[in-house]
């Protein structure tokens, strides 16, 4: 994607080839701010105080943290140590733990001599491939919103209306994004797309960073409270919803920022197709109930009892909404099942949320 007219990834090797670089997601919308990892430490600390979020994304930064960490010493031990560290950062995204494995995979069976070299050529390739993958869901996403366009101009609309829950844009990816990667493909297509953006609480990734995303692109956009969308679908005012998704099920289910199965149950109750984007990395074959048995982060209650933003000043602050006193929880996922989901939307295809679609799509796991 492109921020001022610059082609810009959202993790990518710094020029010495020494260290990668990324964009502080937790300095947006208000700075765009680029910072430099340079050991096994800093990307730790880059996914786990979420300078780097979105599953896709969480999982490259993984795969450049093991290069770096091979960078540092690239025996059995040290990176069976790294595997370790960075697989704990967070629980519930399952590209994480894909990443890891695949830097494992690449690195375990050839001498310590070359693992430095092949770490950073495999995580580059995993970002690569995240590149395509999104594009490739772009792609088959924006046909299901041409499809709504060409229903919604039937009945004299002027614009087709997407509703989406966080951020599933490019910043939650290397680029294009998964959810909002059809968007893209169908607004530079000429489609007159218009999104409904959720707020998304507690730490506002959608008012924060999908909103920045589409205004970087020009895409035309309305940032909503968390509670609005089951109004505008009684209302007619959406025409589908795509979310994303940090881990998929063999069976359907789909687990997703805090407020997504509510939006499911609205657009279940107003006939609003519900849709999930999502690369094959994020699902999970060795999970059958999303609810019992995927693990739902639960992350500092500052994040829901505090808020930042920028003042009349223009200075960036941080500031209490709640009583002194008055507990907080912070949940950080959760888990919408099959039967609410019209469809997951994967690089290589449209399919229903079942065990049945998935294996039409993806008959090697069956």
């Amino acid at each position: 994607m492109k921020i001022n007219g610059t082609p810009t990834r959202t993790i990518w090797p710094a020029a010495d080839g020494q260290a990668v670089e990324i964009i502080d997601q937790t300095r947006l919308p208000h700075e765009f701010v680029t910072v430099r990892l340079e050991t096994l430490a800093d990307a730790a600390h880059a996914i786990k105080a979420m300078l780097v979020r979105g599953a896709p994304l969480i999982g490259a930064t993984a795969a450049y943290g093991m290069a770096l960490a091979a960078k540092a010493n690239p025996s059995d031990l040290a990176l069976t140590v790294s595997y370790n560290v960075l697989h704990s950062t967070r629980p519930t995204a399952i590209n994480l733990k894909w990443a890891l494995d695949e830097m494992i995979k690449a690195l375990g069976g050839i001498p310590e001599s070359d693992r430095v070299a092949v770490a950073w050529q495999r995580a580059a390739e995993i970002a690569d491939e995240d590149v395509a993958i999104n594009s490739a869901i772009g792609d088959n996403g924006a046909k299901l919103i041409k499809a709504a366009w060409d229903q919604a101009k039937a009945r004299g609309a002027t614009q087709v209306n997407v509703l989406t829950h966080c951020n599933a844009g490019w910043l939650a990816t290397v680029d294009w994004g998964t959810a909002l990667a059809p968007v893209y493909k169908a607004f530079d297509a000429g489609i007159p797309v218009h999104v409904w953006v959720d707020e998304t609480r507690p730490r506002n990734q959608g008012a924060s960073l999908t909103a920045r995303e589409l205004n970087w692109h020009g895409v035309p956009h309305t940032v909503i409270a968390d509670n609005t969308g089951g109004h505008l679908m009684q209302h007619g005012m959406v025409d589908l919803c795509i979310v994303g998704t940090d881990r998929t099920t063999r069976l359907g289910d789909v687990c997703n920022k805090i407020g997504t199965y509510l939006k499911a149950l609205a657009a279940k109750d107003n006939n609003v197709p519900f849709y999930v984007a999502l690369p094959s990395p994020t699902i999970d074959w060795t999970v059958a109930d999303g609810v019992k048995e995927i693990p739902i982060e639960e992350r500092d209650v500052t994040e829901q009892t505090h808020m930042t933003g920028k003042n009349a000043d223009g200075a960036i602050v941080t500031v209490q909404v709640t009583p002194d006193g008055s507990p907080a929880g912070n949940w950080g996922f959760d888990v919408t099942p099959a039967r609410l989901v019209t469809g997951l939307i994967t690089e290589r295809g449209v399919c229903p949320a079942s065990p049945e679609g998935l294996a039409t799509l993806f008959p090697e796991h069956a």
